[in-house]
């Protein structure tokens, strides 16, 4: 958390808010948020600033700017990227406040302090660590049902686990991963290259299907997640699977079942995602 249902809704609510004002000044109370470049030139780079547009490239949040320059945010698991009026009074956890031309800020938090910041020439961002290698974007035109069929036939590991990996598919994590699953009614143990054409096909729309449902109802909110307005998500109302262990199936009404894969929690449905062994 936040994935890309959530990154996303942020971008679509700070883009019309920010693009086209300038950055006038920035507060940092945690230098040690900033990856690069040093703080100082960090915060000199930055000011004065404009802003062109607002992007999205997995779970990362790109602030076009101009000089050619993007603000990078990646907010990992509890970052928050808020609009806020000038002078709001920062929160105990905020570690850099990005004052703009127009009398609003934006307050970069994170209680748990893995979210990082980058400041990058916009050439190197296919070069930078965590973006160069990121796979396909699920919800582009280069994400297709032909892709997902031979990408999976020459992939042995779980599938769930395939799903999670950021270079195979960028953006989903576990939230959507399970639903997506249980929508397709796929056992997340069944190797990636054991699908049959019907599952690939059920698995590609699941996945376009959930992240789109998600973005549509602002992102999943349990306890931290907010848009950059500082709104909740309400997808967390919507959800199949995850977080309902004991709960009955939507489908067909067996506890939905929690186990540990890859050292991740992962709900399911155990009647309507059977492992069915491979013969």
């Amino acid at each position: 958390m936040p994935e890309l249902p959530e990154v996303e809704t942020i971008k679509r609510s700070l883009e019309s808010r920010i693009t086209g004002l300038t950055f006038s000044g920035v507060d940092l109370f945690t230098p040690k948020v900033v990856r690069f470049p040093e703080p100082r030139d960090f915060i000199g780079s930055l000011t004065g600033k404009k802003v062109k547009r607002v992007g999205r490239r997995g779970k990362y949040l790109l602030i076009h700017l101009a000089g050619n320059l993007i603000l990078a945010v990646h907010l990992r698991m509890t970052g928050k990227l808020v609009c806020l009026p000038s002078g709001t009074p920062p929160s105990k956890h905020t570690h850099a406040v990005f004052k703009l031309s127009n009398g609003f800020e934006l307050h970069f938090s994170d209680v748990r302090r893995f979210g990082r910041l980058a400041l990058l020439e916009a050439g190197r961002l296919e070069t930078w660590p965590g973006l160069k290698n990121l796979g396909v974007e699920p919800l582009s035109e280069d994400f297709t049902r032909g892709f997902l069929k031979k990408e999976l036939k020459r992939r042995r590991t779980k599938i769930k686990a395939l799903l999670l990996d950021q270079t195979f598919i960028a953006g989903i994590g576990n939230i959507y991963a399970d639903e997506a699953l249980h929508r397709a009614r796929i056992s997340p143990e069944k190797p990636a290259a054991s699908l049959t054409p019907r599952e690939v096909a059920r698995l590609y729309r699941a996945v376009r299907e959930v992240l789109e449902e998600a973005i549509a109802n602002r992102g999943t909110t349990f306890r931290d997640y907010v848009d950059g307005m500082g709104e909740s998500g309400t997808n967390q109302e919507s959800l199949k699977v995850y977080g309902r262990e004991g709960k009955p199936c939507s489908g067909c009404g067996y506890p939905i079942r929690r186990a540990r894969l890859g050292g991740r929690s992962t709900y399911f449905c155990p009647e309507c995602q059977k492992s069915r062994p491979i013969l």
